[in-house]
């Protein structure tokens, strides 16, 4: 079974290994659609997978060092295409909610990636 949790964020990014005449080298913003898929069997006794609330809290952590931020500014995101977001977003919550299947990151509605974490 497949759980998914959404949030987003608004921030700004300029994408500094673009030519100077490319639109997206120039900083720009976005707000970024997150869905985190989770997937798992049910537990025989909780009869879930993971505690809602323990994404919540996970999501809300995530949210706070991206929202109204320039994602240059933050380690790891120097070059902060939609691919290294998602990258990043995998790695800073993946230990935090075992299961993680998928991050899905939308700067637009008519495009986004999906990241099924680091190849074994």
């Amino acid at each position: 079974m497949d759980l998914f949790f959404s949030f987003d964020f608004a921030s700004a990014r300029s994408l500094p290994h673009l030519p100077a005449a490319h639109r997206c080298s120039r900083v720009h913003g976005h707000t970024f659609h997150v869905e985190l898929t989770i997937r798992g069997e049910l537990g025989a006794e909780s009869g879930w997978i993971v505690d809602f609330d323990d994404v919540d809290r996970a999501m809300a952590e995530l949210k706070e060092q991206l929202d109204h931020r320039l994602l240059n500014d933050i380690a790891g995101l120097e070059n902060p295409t939609t691919e290294r977001l998602a990258q990043w977003l995998w790695t800073h919550i993946a230990s935090r909610l075992p299961g993680l299947y998928c991050v899905t990151v939308q700067e637009h509605p008519s495009r986004g990636v999906r990241y099924f974490g680091p190849a074994a």
